[in-house]
């Protein structure tokens, strides 16, 4: 295989390459991109809706972002962007926050890995710091009837991010 890597086009957080007969997108200019399983004391997952370009919908989502994307957050841990995606996108907080596992989104597209983690005992906090550029609704839904839910989502015509249904068992797995 011709291991020559050439940068196709480049932007703001992807660069398309090509190596040899590969064509894929990287992950520039981040530490990492983090995804919270978030629990409520009563056991909802948390989720968030929003529209995806890309997809031309609105989508169902676990608390996600990326780590070290702007000068300020320059050298944060993921679990501290876990922390603040799970504040921004929510308004919640957690008790406790685990890492659970780490793994490429779509390895024959691209080189982003994603961390999950699952944040436990989660309350609204007192203050938000809310990203005006988003256009987030979110969802406490309980854990017994979340498939149901996300069902009716689906026939409303959104779309359910793959993510939530591997949050979905971790938050079965990993949280009693």
């Amino acid at each position: 295989m011709d291991t020559q890597i050439s940068i196709i086009a480049e932007a703001k957080h992807l660069r398309l390459v090509r190596h040899g007969r590969w064509e894929f997108v990287e992950r520039i200019r981040i530490s990492g991109i983090v995804c919270i399983v978030a629990l409520t004391q009563d056991r909802r997952l948390l989720l968030v809706e929003q529209p995806r370009v890309p997809v031309g919908c609105r989508v169902i989502e676990l608390p996600a972002g990326l780590a070290g994307d702007a000068p300020e957050f320059q050298g944060e841990s993921l679990k501290a962007a876990a922390e603040r995606e799970l504040l921004e996108e929510t308004g919640y907080q957690a008790q406790s926050l685990s890492c659970l596992f780490r793994g490429p989104t779509s390895p024959g597209m691209t080189n982003e890995e994603i961390t999950f983690f699952l944040a436990r005992d989660c309350a609204l906090a007192e203050t938000r710091s809310i990203d005006p550029s988003e256009d987030i609704v979110v969802h406490a839904v309980p854990l017994p009837a979340v498939e149901a839910w996300l069902g009716e989502q689906a026939a409303l015509g959104k779309a359910i991010d793959i993510k939530v249904y591997a949050g979905l068992y971790a938050a079965r797995k990993f949280s009693s």
